[in-house]
């Protein structure tokens, strides 16, 4: 029996992997210039986590959970989403009273269960992060501006940041109040999607974010404008919409960006592609001020948000699974049995330089090798034969060039050194 990958989940080759890896390593290079610190946090939570911090009515919660119950019957849930296990983790190591204010970032695989297609598959991974311990209206914009200078800093172009304000908590209950009265009624909710009808009586928030074009038409058709925001939280909107200003950071405002989980509070963005077709969205986050006392931790404001690391590929054109800029700096080709033992050496010393570096184990003949070296994308090949050996010496050929030269052993490493700067 041939086993295979679980549908929704993927390999990642080697020749793709580079494109994995400069993504990670721009990620934690932001990160460190806007001093934020990593976490990292188990995959698994209990189940009660999610749904008491996500939303029980939400679709994440309803329908996409990995949940099953262990050993010791208690009941897990493979973590479907990167906040809420972070807000665990704020309280349960009781990091307020080392410093409240805690700047968090996490990069690691998720888990929903949706129908896979392109960028959205049933294992992925997000790089996020999560600010906690403050109010101010800085903090959003800053949050905004990180994960616009992630996108750039990723090759993303032509994305649209949409920002738009949900109020506090009585703001939201006005608001749902007032759509879940428009939604359920006979005329609107019979062209509504199945879903968008149960979340109209349960979640009304969720409709107007509905991808399905048919409700996407009877939402900009009927909610146009409805006046439920607090002045404390206009003016908090207002204040973050200046500080984006000042710094030119690129907005729109849109009133249909809610997010689908219920722990958002004012602020909500989202950055969208619209070259990814209906599932668009390659990043989203937002304000999250009763999450953390919710979850019986202290009385605090928080921002975050989280980037599809699959959708920032496909995005950023780098999702064809072909080979990087290359995983080795020297391929090292012996020919004949001495020189081997001779390369095998050198192999170590160039390594132990830090000289990234192979060589062939199957005593293929040259130009095979050469082919090898090739293929793994090698900036000089090193070639040993037995003559060389007795002269003391290698010849570096250059992949790019084709320039070659003649390198005492003595001095390869240092040689190679300057040759790769």
């Amino acid at each position: 029996m041939k086993y295979k990958t679980i549908r929704g989940t993927r390999d990642i080759l080697p020749a793709e992997a580079s494109g994995w890896q400069k993504i990670e390593a721009a990620a934690r290079d932001l990160f460190k210039t806007y001093g934020y610190g990593e976490i990292r946090t188990p995959i698994m939570e209990e189940t009660g986590l999610f749904v008491k911090s996500v939303g029980e009515d939400t679709d994440i919660v309803k329908k996409e959970m990995f949940s099953f119950q262990d050993r010791g019957e208690r009941e897990i849930t493979l973590r479907p989403e990167g906040t809420a296990p972070i807000v665990r983790a704020y309280i349960e190591n009781n990091l307020a009273s080392v410093e409240p204010f805690q700047k968090l970032y996490y990069i690691g695989p998720m888990f929903r269960a949706e129908r896979p297609q392109a960028g959205r598959l049933r294992q992925f991974t997000q790089i996020g992060v999560e600010a906690i311990g403050s109010n101010s209206p800085a903090l959003d914009a800053e949050v905004i501006m990180v994960m616009a200078k992630l996108l750039d800093s990723f090759g993303v172009k032509n994305y649209t940041m949409k920002l738009n304000n949900l109020g506090c908590l009585e703001d939201k209950k006005k608001l749902s109040g007032t759509l879940k009265e428009l939604f359920t009624g006979a005329e609107i909710s019979a062209v509504l999607c199945d879903d968008c009808k149960r979340r109209a009586g349960t979640n009304p928030l969720r409709v107007l974010d509905c991808k399905v074009e048919s409700c996407k038409a009877i939402v900009r058709k009927h909610f146009k404008e409805i006046k439920f925001l607090c002045d404390d939280c206009k003016k908090h909107f207002d204040d973050v919409l200046k500080f984006l200003d000042l710094t030119k950071t690129k907005y729109v405002v849109d009133p249909y960006i809610v997010r689908g989980l219920d722990y958002y509070t004012r602020t909500v963005f989202e950055a969208s592609c619209e070259s990814l077709g209906a599932q668009n969205a390659i990043g989203a986050g937002g304000r999250y001020d009763n999450l953390i006392s919710d979850m019986g931790g202290p009385q605090t404001g928080a921002c975050g948000f989280a980037i599809g690391v699959d959708r920032v590929l496909l995005a950023a054109g780098e999702g064809s699974g072909q080979a990087g800029s290359g995983r080795i700096d020297v391929f090292v080709a012996p020919l004949g049995e001495e020189a081997y033992a001779k390369a095998f050496l050198v192999l170590a010393d160039l390594r132990g330089s830090g000289i990234a570096c192979d060589i062939d184990y199957e005593n293929r003949s040259l130009k095979s090798q050469m082919r090898s070296a090739d293929k793994l994308k090698a900036r000089f090949v090193l070639i040993i034969g037995d003559d060389e050996v007795k002269k003391g010496e290698a010849a570096l050929r250059d992949m790019q060039t084709k320039e070659q030269v003649f390198i005492g052993f003595d001095n390869l490493a240092a040689a190679i050194k300057g040759k790769i700067g």
